[in-house]
């Protein structure tokens, strides 16, 4: 079994992605300006990014014993994402995501992903050696809350890393998970979710954010929608304003941002230098249509010099 630093639990699809100058009403059409057809999923997406910043990254996921999952691992393995503990479901198709973006940056999903592509904690079960060889395990919470915990679990068990990215479909479930956590990624939708109030500026987030710590991660990250991201750990906490990039499409913003986050974290990297560097991964997302990354060293440079100083 390969030496891995990450092992990302989460979904995998075909994303199909759509540039149009305006979506139209209905009975109307309007032309393709660009299609893309890519890896897509978050699990998959967090693990190309992990990929590509240099981390030994393993992938738990599910796709169908149909030939778009062949192709779908083919595309990761070129990526340099270790495949061998995605599930091949029987009888299930890959899961598909069609992300339909307008001139205005503005995205909408049509998503067909079949119960059965979801993980079970069987799945977990079966890709236990490889959760607790992993440094770090990454778990997605659009997977079912037992799956989850039971990923969650075998990682703490064994004393690695665990970082959470979302918020559990049931919040009777979140205690349980955040007591489990190192670090606790959510967007303000999540964050609202969570605690019932999405925050609105900076200290909002980081209120949100100390509220969450208190739950069990020792570092939270919580996006305020338009404005930053708020970080607080028990030493400290940080807000950083968004990079000045023009955007093409967010979709993917969060997953680079889970990833560069993630790494920081496990390569013990300060705090500030680590928030610093997920908000510059993020930046480098939003400039070009879908989820996929493109988190090449010059893009996190040229990132970093525009984020503002915190």
């Amino acid at each position: 079994m390969v030496e891995l630093d990450v092992m990302v639990l989460g979904q995998v699809a075909r994303d199909l992605v759509l540039l149009v100058d305006e979506v139209p009403a209905a009975g109307g059409t309007a032309p393709v300006r660009r299609r893309r057809e890519l890896l897509g999923g978050k699990g998959a997406n967090q693990a190309v990014g992990l990929a590509q910043l240099g981390a030994a990254v393993g992938l738990l996921g599910v796709v169908g014993d149909d030939e778009v999952g062949e192709r779908l691992l083919a595309l990761a393995r070129a990526d340099g994402v270790d495949v061998e503990w995605v599930c091949r479901r029987r009888g299930t198709p890959t899961g598909l995501i069609v992300d339909v973006v307008d001139a205005d940056a503005d995205w909408r999903y049509l998503e067909d992903l079949p119960e059965a592509t979801l993980l079970t904690p069987d799945d977990v079960a079966g890709a236990a050696p490889a959760l607790r060889a992993a440094r770090a395990v990454l778990i997605q919470l659009q997977q079912p809350a037992r799956t989850a915990l039971a990923a969650a679990r075998t990682a703490r068990e064994a004393g690695r890393l665990v970082v959470l990215d979302g918020a559990p479909a049931d919040a009777a479930d979140a205690d349980a998970l955040f007591a489990l956590a190192d670090v606790l990624r959510a967007d303000a939708r999540e964050v609202e979710l969570i605690t019932g109030v999405a925050p609105e500026d900076a200290g909002a987030g980081l209120a949100a954010g100390r509220a969450l710590l208190r739950r069990g991660p020792s570092l939270v990250a919580v996006e305020v929608a338009g404005k930053g991201n708020a970080f607080v750990w028990p030493e400290g906490e940080l807000f950083l304003p968004l990079s000045e990039t023009p955007t093409v499409d967010d979709t993917g913003a969060g997953d680079a941002f889970v990833a560069a986050l993630t790494l920081g974290v496990l390569r013990g990297e300060p705090r500030e230098r680590a928030a610093r560097y997920a908000v510059a991964a993020a930046g480098a997302t939003v400039g070009h249509p879908g989820g996929r990354p493109a988190l090449t060293p010059g893009a996190i440079r040229a990132q970093l010099d525009r984020i503002p100083a915190g």
